[in-house]
């Protein structure tokens, strides 16, 4: 039998194709992270602007993320039927549109709609991320790359908060600074784009479809890539790889092969958005809590944000040495003691040491979480799958402000990420007794 292009795909190196995919796709997950921190960024200046209820400032903070929630269902569905790139092309359109019609808002209900819609375009990205750089990567390298991919995508989060630093206290073109990121954001978003369309199609994807002359065209290709650059190819291994249909469904999730993992996903999709979006939501608002003015608060949360990026760099080396599994456990036992550490602080260095420890380990966290999710599926169902889950995560996030921002009016930051925290143990629990080992093995292997 003639070997599986899973199999073909698996024994190559990394040529110049997968690293321009890496770095397209990094700067598309750019938007999305670009648009889940930005409005709690500047949640306090908004606030002001909008002179706005906290009904309003929950629902502007939650929209986006329950527009997130819809998009990650429908369109990790539609990436398994119509294809990866298609599903790419069309979320990041549908995001740009709005991000750039929301900097026009009137009102706080005009900017709680759109912000909805962009939500549903940008939703999906980090699924058909998670499946697409999963179908295309070597698997003794694809946690590594991806999170390559991630630490592209994170330099967002301190460019929010230093953009809003800088534009918020002032009125470019008589036009608010607040609004400018929005803006940009939608410009940006359109850029790449222009950009992706470049992309190939997964052949893993091609191949569980049927259309098997351009899954060998895309192969091949890539095989001759390896050739020109001075590589010799070794023998393709079959034996543990499973050649899916392409009929396989949402119902799959539960079957006898995928319920127990579907099952531990969902939970700790659900349980993550405490601890890794509680935080982005909360800060600014912690910190005038605490005592201090917007500008200041602003300044603490750049600074925190510093966090993200570098702890995406320091999963590259450690998601293909430590099981991915125990990886998410140790990393949100971190999120857990400095989010209490967080919580507790009160001086500017013990703020900005314990945010930017907070941020590293949330990193980590994150990138373990989306490596662990893309390879727990095979091809035929794995936007599906992917999607579901993270729309948990969004729709848990958007339920967030609703929970967690009564607590910290009627208590205390301390309560606030003691809850966080609890989260992080009950989320170790799930994966600690339900979890699978996936580190180094082909992503369409099941046990």
């Amino acid at each position: 039998m003639n070997p599986s292009i899973a199999a073909r795909l698996d024994r190559l190196p990394v040529v110049r194709t997968h690293r321009i995919a890496v770095a397209v796709v990094g700067m598309a997950l750019f938007f999305d992270l670009y648009e889940n921190f930005l409005a709690a960024t500047i949640s306090s200046v908004l606030k002001t602007e909008l002179d706005l209820t906290r009904t309003q400032l929950n629902l502007i903070l939650g929209s986006a993320f329950f527009g997130q929630f819809v998009g990650a269902i429908v369109m990790g569905r539609l990436s398994d039927r119509i294809g990866r790139r298609p599903a790419f092309m069309i979320n990041l359109a549908v995001y740009s549109v709005f991000s750039l019609v929301a900097a026009f808002s009137p009102n706080a209900w005009f900017l709680v709609a759109m912000r909805f819609c962009a939500g549903i375009g940008i939703g999906a990205e980090f699924a058909l991320a998670d499946s697409y750089l999963a179908d295309l990567l070597p698997k003794a390298v694809r946690g590594k790359f991806i999170s390559w991919s991630y630490t592209v995508a994170f330099i967002a989060v301190p460019v929010v908060g230093l953009l809003a630093r800088w534009l918020v206290p002032l009125h470019p073109l008589g036009f608010d600074g607040w609004r400018w990121l929005f803006l940009l954001g939608g410009i940006g978003a359109f850029a790449v784009w222009v950009i992706r369309r470049g992309l190939p199609e997964s052949p893993r994807w091609l191949e569980t479809h049927g259309r098997h002359e351009e899954a060998e065209a895309i192969c091949s290709s890539l095989e001759a890539e390896a050739r020109a650059a001075g590589h010799t190819l070794a023998e393709p291994d079959d034996e543990a790889t499973v050649r899916p249909a392409a009929s396989m469904g949402f119902s799959s999730l539960f079957g006898p092969q995928l319920r127990r993992r579907t099952t531990m996903l969902w939970i700790l999709s659900a349980l993550e958005a405490f601890g890794y979006y509680g935080f982005g939501t909360l800060a600014p608002l912690v910190l005038m809590e605490k005592g201090f003015d917007v500008v200041s608060s602003l300044g603490f949360v750049t600074a925190s944000y510093l966090g993200y990026p570098l702890g995406s760099l320091l999963a590259i080396p450690l998601v293909e040495r430590i099981e991915r599994k125990y990886l998410v456990m140790i990393s949100a036992a971190a999120m857990a003691a400095f989010g209490l550490w967080f919580g507790f602080a009160s001086s500017p260095a013990q703020i900005v040491v314990a945010g930017i420890g907070y941020t590293m380990v949330s990193n980590l966290f994150s990138n373990a979480y989306h490596v662990y999710l893309a390879d727990s599926y095979p091809t035929a169902v794995r936007a599906t799958a992917a999607g579901s889950a993270y729309s948990l995560s969004k729709i848990a996030t958007g339920i967030l402000p609703f929970i967690l921002l009564p607590l910290l009016d009627a208590h205390s930051p301390e309560l606030v990420f003691g809850l966080v925290a609890l989260m992080m143990v009950l989320l170790i629990v799930n994966v600690a007794v339900l979890g699978h080992r996936t580190t180094g093995r082909s992503v369409d292997a099941l046990e």
